[in-house]
């Protein structure tokens, strides 16, 4: 260990807000050039910078580390990782989205085929025509489910439901959009 990360642990350790000032200018641009690689986002890396300087002021104190560039090293890929995980997971939809896609999966063909744009809008117009062929408490309780994520329990709430009857209701609807896909040379079998 430097006498520099000696003294910035003294100043971590003191209380002294000169830490994190130090600590940010000695390795500050080494700990977002981590989080850049696991983050791939410079704003993001750099706010996860600043809660790394944030969880070394409040565990420093307690436990001084042996190596403190190995340490904001670790802080930083465990916070970036956290990060990372925490945004894809709202992007998901907290962790509905992958229980939708699965629940959709028997209805639409298969990824490789809707990947071109021009396959995209036209899946994108049949789905639009086909929630039109719905009653509107079947296409409501379609879209709170698939477009919005939401859990079969909140869309029995939302609409005074019981969950077997909305369970019942998405498993009609999606055996009707299979059907509706096929007679219009969608399936899962698609070359």
């Amino acid at each position: 260990m430097t006498i520099e990360d000696i003294e910035l642990i003294r100043l971590y350790q003191a209380g002294s807000e000169g830490a994190i000032e130090a600590s940010e200018r000695k390795y500050g641009a080494y700990c977002r050039k981590i989080a850049e690689r696991i983050l791939g986002n410079a704003e993001d890396a750099g706010e996860c910078v600043n809660d790394v300087w944030l969880k070394a002021w409040f565990g420093i104190p307690n436990a001084a580390p042996l190596n403190l560039q190995a340490y904001f090293a670790k802080l930083t890929r465990e916070l970036a990782i956290d990060r990372r995980r925490r945004v894809c997971s709202e992007k998901r939809g907290g962790g509905e989205l992958p229980l939708c896609l699965d629940e959709l999966e028997e209805c639409l063909p298969a990824k490789s085929d809707v990947e071109t744009a021009v396959e995209q809008k036209e899946l994108s117009l049949l789905l639009r025509q086909f929630l039109f062929t719905l009653g509107s408490a079947q296409r409501n309780v379609f879209l709170c489910r698939y477009w919005y994520f939401d859990t079969e329990p909140e869309i029995a709430k939302r609409f005074g439901f019981s969950r077997a009857k909305v369970a019942s209701m998405l498993h009609r609807t999606r055996k009707q959009l299979k059907s509706y896909l096929k007679e219009r040379g969608y399936s899962d079998e698609t070359p």
